[in-house]
């Protein structure tokens, strides 16, 4: 077997160094996105981010003063994780959940991301949304793929915290 040339050994050398700092560059992208949330290149456009900018045109369509109907829930309960007991009045703002500080609920959960599901009010029902989370958002057994109706009772698990819409 013929011995490689020492231009031929460096080129080699060269290809293997770039591809691993390719896998180093892509999994600091992992790290970054899993802390400070998906939407990076939206952060800069409103007064604090891309969750609080969407805040104020969801407020302005819905009504001052939600009707309810009867029966409808009216309170967001934690019920396991590092903050159960915590509850949130359920109104015509969206409610959102992840590790950043902007969020409404605000998770100290290694499994939880930036900002990693939001719940909002529509048409007397309520819905939960995964907003490009890592390990995903569940509504009873089953990931969150879109908007999806919750009902009250029925557990939503963000990383290690479950949440319940309660009446």
């Amino acid at each position: 077997m013929e011995e490689l040339s020492g231009l031929t050994l460096g080129v080699i050398k060269l290809g293997f160094l770039a591809v691993l700092w390719l896998f180093v560059l892509t999994a600091v992208g992992v790290m970054r996105s899993d802390l400070f949330g998906t939407r990076l290149a939206r952060r800069g456009t409103g007064s604090g981010g891309a969750i609080r900018a969407e805040r104020p045109a969801r407020a302005s369509r819905a009504p001052k003063e939600p009707r309810r109907r009867r029966g409808a829930p009216t309170t967001l309960v934690v019920t396991e994780g590092p903050l159960a007991g915590t509850t949130v009045p359920l109104g015509p703002v969206p409610i959102t959940v992840g590790r950043a500080p902007d969020n409404t609920i605000v998770l100290a959960d290694d499994y939880a991301s930036g900002h990693h599901a939001r719940l909002f009010g529509q048409d007397d029902e309520w819905y939960v949304e995964d907003l490009g989370s890592t390990n995903g958002t569940w509504v009873e057994r089953t990931r969150v793929a879109s908007p999806t109706s919750v009902r009250a009772g029925v557990p939503v698990r963000v990383g290690r915290t479950v949440l319940e819409l309660r009446k």
